[in-house]
């Protein structure tokens, strides 16, 4: 009687979808078959907000018809002389069919960006204190109505810029629950020995949405763009009713036993202790009656700041491609035929596919060395020299450009992929909480919001350099940002270093006098 008036609350807390799939099966589901659900969820519900995201680029065609290399960088047109190419009027919607309204994108897109940065802060600040599922499912129905508002302003006839730029930056402002989130979630459920490799093959939903989001978004046109802002919105809301209905946050909601292994992993960081990361389901209890980290002692746990600014950097890098690469492309000489911006839309994907590969490697290295900073640093300092030859020789030939983009993807974007993933999941389970595990939401979001404030600032910068200075110059820009991502890690590498000088050598203190009698005899 007693075990199962215990298991009348524990069942309250289950997410309805999970209970609705013991009841077919008839028993308990399985620890693995949690980790499958949670992965599948989140993989799920972050394709999604990327899918959303993607829209914006793709209908701003649409939009300002007369301007199809629109996007960030327009806002700088205010500054510089760069696109101020006479508008043909016809066509487009009002009001960014005018003269300025590239201008007038761009800005949609740095309100978006800012919001989403600084909002996600307050995010993560808040998915520590509240149930992550609900969380994160009102941020994606937010996400959703306020991505399909945008595009009810198509059948309501809306012309008003401000309107516009309010439902872009409220819809930012709710994506801003979705990365810290899903990171907390997913290292609630792996370990550290695991984490690296499995974050990694689980970050491909990035791409994912973002072919998904273009797919989806260019279809819809020929019907109106305002369809191309209502389907994904609908089917993030669609994934968000399905999040809250089968995403177990944690496997002492469900009851779930962990593995063995999962109670004794430890790993060191830096300068860190060995620390099991996640508690045992006894500590649990405990760690329940324990008071989320604050934001300034967030900042303050060993690591979190070094991988922050790093990422601000690195992030810098990889956003600047994702914002320019098609740009710069099709309007770089290429076997001396420039090609056209389908052609160079599509060779610009090559990035993509090598961010995803570096991810999955990055994880895997780091996992199998158990140094996360080393790993990081090493793929920023290696994609220096991948930067230079890419600027160098990416010209010679299609299939040049090809590689050599790939290879500076997948330089560029393993780090940021693993700290955004692993790492933060790692600095949030640090053993300076003293157990205390209700830091992930946080963590994540200090780093990925200093991230998305770099991601931000790069477009811009290489906005202002192009059109002042040349494409050289921005690229000595962008191997400036890689090295000093590399470099502010260094306090870190160096420690992970003289751990691994530590382990490979037999502790002097563990050896008795006997041992050392008989190395003198060996020695004689």
């Amino acid at each position: 009687m007693g075990s199962l008036m215990q298991s009348e609350p524990e069942m309250e807390k289950k997410p309805v979808g999970i209970r609705f799939l013991e009841r077919i099966k008839g028993s308990k589901l399985s620890y693995n078959a949690y980790q499958a659900i949670v992965l599948i969820v989140t993989f799920l519900a972050y394709a999604s907000y990327h899918a959303a995201r993607k829209t914006t680029s793709i209908v701003k065609s649409a939009l300002d018809p007369q301007s199809p290399d629109t996007g960030l960088n327009s806002l700088l047109l205010r500054f510089t002389s760069f696109g101020s190419a006479v508008k043909e009027e016809g066509g487009g919607w009002a009001p960014f069919n005018g003269p300025d309204g590239t201008v007038l994108l761009g800005e949609i897109d740095v309100a978006f960006l800012a919001v989403y940065a600084f909002g996600m802060y307050f995010a993560g600040h808040l998915g520590d204190r509240m149930n992550l599922r609900i969380f994160l499912t009102v941020g994606m129905i937010g996400t959703g109505l306020f991505t399909s508002l945008f595009g009810v302003g198509y059948w309501a006839n809306i012309h008003s810029f401000y309107y516009f730029l309010i439902m872009q930056m409220l819809a930012g402002l709710f994506q801003s629950s979705g990365w810290p989130s899903v990171v907390a979630v997913v290292g609630n459920w792996f370990n550290k020995k695991k984490r690296g490799l499995i974050m990694g093959i689980w970050n491909a939903h990035t791409s994912v949405g973002n072919i998904t989001g273009s797919l989806i978004a260019a279809a819809m046109l020929r019907y109106g763009w305002g369809w191309s802002f209502v389907v994904p919105g609908v089917i993030i809301v669609v994934i968000g009713l399905v999040n809250f209905a089968f995403l177990p946050v944690n496997p002492e909601i469900v009851g779930a036993e962990r593995d063995q292994d999962l109670d004794s992993s430890s790993e060191k960081i830096g300068n860190s202790v060995n620390e099991a990361l996640l508690l045992s389901s006894s500590d649990s209890e405990t760690d329940d009656k324990k008071r989320a980290v604050g934001f300034i002692e967030a900042w303050r746990i060993p690591g979190v700041a070094p991988f922050a600014l790093c990422l601000f950097f690195a992030k810098l890098v990889a956003y600047t491609f994702l914002y320019w690469l098609p740009f710069y492309v099709s309007h770089t000489a290429i076997e001396g035929e420039y090609l056209s911006d389908e052609t160079a839309g599509n060779l610009s994907t090559m990035f993509d596919v090598g961010g995803v590969v570096g991810g999955i490697m990055a994880g895997y290295i780091s996992d199998r060395i158990g140094a996360r900073a080393i790993t990081a640093a090493s793929f920023m300092y290696c994609s220096i020299p991948a930067l230079f030859f890419y600027r160098s020789y990416g010209h010679v030939s299609l299939l040049a450009n090809a590689s050599l983009m790939f290879l500076t993807g997948m330089l560029v974007n393993g780090p940021y992929a693993l700290i955004t993933t692993a790492v933060s999941a790692d600095l949030g389970t640090h053993s300076s909480l003293k157990g205390n595990s209700r830091a992930l939401a946080t963590v994540t979001a200090i780093i990925d919001g200093t991230g998305s404030v770099g991601a931000a600032v790069g477009p811009l910068l290489t906005g202002y350099i192009s059109s002042r200075g040349s494409w050289s110059a921005v690229f000595t820009m962008l191997m400036g940002a890689a090295f000093v991502a590399g470099l502010l890690l260094t306090r870190l590498v160096m420690a992970e270093v003289a751990e691994k000088i530590a382990e490979s050598r037999p502790s002097e203190e563990c050896r008795s006098p006997v041992d050392y009698v008989q190395d003198h005899v060996m020695e004689v």
